[in-house]
C-alpha cells in the first residue's frame, strides 16, 4: 500500500480507503462488514470514512463494533465521519454550532470513540453564517472530539470563504475536500479545485471513483439485480444508470475494459488506478458489498505505474471529456 499526505498536513492516509456508504446497514450487516474491513486492513488501508446520515447512524454503529471486535489499534486508524444530516428535527441538520458539537457527540457515542480523525462538513449550509461553522468546527477541534475538519461537495469559492474566515479569526481552517471523482465526473477536481492544492494546501479524499458501479463493466449488459441502483430509498441513483448520458458511458467503458485486459488488470481496477494518477488525491474511498470486491479492489495499487502516458492518452481518447481550463483572454 501506498501512503500519502493529506493535503499539506503531516498526516499520512492509504491511498486506497474504505467507505461505508450505501453498504453497510442497508446492504450488509456487521459480520460481513467485519470480513470487509479486515481485508481492506490486511492490505494496509488506514483510512476508514463513515457519515452520520449513513444508514441513519446504523453504518458507524456496525463500524465501532467492526473495530471494536478487531482489537485493532486506535493510533493505527484514520477515522472520518460527516456531518450535515442528523435527523428529521429542525436542529438535526445543517452546520449550525449547535448541530455540529452535537452531531459529532453522536457519532462518537456510535463509533465508540472518544475521537475522529477526520470531520467533514457534508454538503454547504446556506443558512448558516460561515464563522458559526468555522467557529464550530475549531470548537471540537480544540476539545480533542477530531484532529482536522474539512468540507465535501463545497464549491472552491465555499472553500475560501471558509479559509478567509479562520485565517481572519485565527481558527484551524478547513484541510480537505470531499468530492466525488471519476472517469466521467472531472471538472472540479481537476480544474476548479486547482488553485487550491498549491494555494492552501487542498487534500482530497475522493468517493464514488467506479460511478456507483457503472465503471465496473457489470452494467454493460443492462441493469443486474442485486446493485445499489435497484435498492429501495436510492431510486435517485437509478436514473443514472439508464439516462443518454448514461448510455453514451456505459459504451465508452465497454471500449476502455481490452486495454484492461492488455495491462492484466480488471475494468473496476483500471478505474480504482486512474483515479491515484492523479497527484492531488490524497486517497480514494472504495466500496464493496462483497469480501472479494475488496480483495480485487485493493490489487488496483499495483496497476498505477502501468498507466504510462501513453495509456492514458488511449484512454483519454475514449473518453473524450478531459475538463479545459479556464479561457486565457490574453492568449
Amino acid at each position: 500500500m501506498e501512503y500519502r499526505y493529506l493535503g499539506k498536513s503531516g498526516l499520512q492516509v492509504s491511498a486506497l480507503s474504505f467507505g461505508a456508504w450505501v453498504t453497510f446497514g442497508d446492504q450488509i450487516g456487521e459480520e460481513v462488514a467485519l470480513e470487509m474491513m479486515k481485508a481492506a486492513y490486511d492490505a494496509g488501508v488506514n483510512f476508514f470514512d463513515n457519515a452520520e446520515v449513513y444508514s441513519q447512524g446504523k453504518a458507524e454503529t456496525i463500524m465501532g463494533n467492526v473495530i471494536k471486535r478487531t482489537g485493532w489499534k486506535r493510533p493505527d486508524l484514520v477515522v472520518s465521519t460527516k456531518i450535515y444530516w442528523g435527523g428529521e428535527g429542525p436542529n438535526d441538520r445543517g452546520l449550525s454550532r449547535k448541530h455540529i458539537v452535537e452531531g459529532l457527540d453522536a457519532s462518537l457515542a456510535r463509533l465508540q470513540m472518544d475521537y475522529v480523525d477526520l470531520v467533514f462538513a457534508h454538503r454547504p449550509d446556506f443558512h448558516t453564517p460561515m464563522e458559526e461553522t468555522v467557529r464550530a468546527f475549531d470548537h471540537v477541534i480544540a476539545q480533542g472530539k477530531a484532529f482536522y475538519w474539512g468540507t465535501s461537495e463545497w464549491s472552491a469559492q465555499e472553500i475560501m470563504e471558509a479559509y478567509a474566515v479562520a485565517r481572519r479569526e485565527h481558527l484551524i481552517p478547513p484541510l480537505m475536500e470531499q468530492p466525488q471523482y471519476h472517469m466521467f465526473h472531472r471538472q472540479r477536481v481537476e480544474v476548479e479545485y486547482a488553485p487550491l492544492y498549491e494555494e492552501i494546501g487542498l487534500g482530497t479524499t475522493i468517493w464514488s471513483p467506479l460511478a456507483s458501479g457503472l465503471l465496473t463493466g457489470k452494467y454493460n449488459q443492462g441493469m443486474p439485480e442485486g446493485t445499489r441502483a435497484s435498492l429501495e430509498g436510492y431510486e435517485w441513483l437509478h436514473k443514472h444508470f439508464v439516462d443518454e448520458e448514461a448510455i453514451r458511458n456505459i459504451q465508452k467503458v465497454g471500449e476502455i475494459m481490452p486495454i484492461a485486459g492488455e495491462l492484466g488488470c480488471t475494468m473496476p481496477q483500471l478505474a480504482l488506478a486512474w483515479t491515484l494518477k492523479n497527484p492531488n488525491v490524497s486517497t480514494t474511498i472504495t466500496g464493496a458489498s462483497k469480501v472479494e470486491q475488496v480483495v480485487e479492489n485493493m490489487k488496483s495499487i499495483n496497476f498505477v505505474d502501468k498507466l504510462t502516458p501513453e495509456v492514458i492518452e488511449r484512454i483519454e481518447a475514449i473518453l473524450d471529456n478531459k475538463p479545459q481550463p479556464p479561457t486565457d483572454w490574453r492568449e
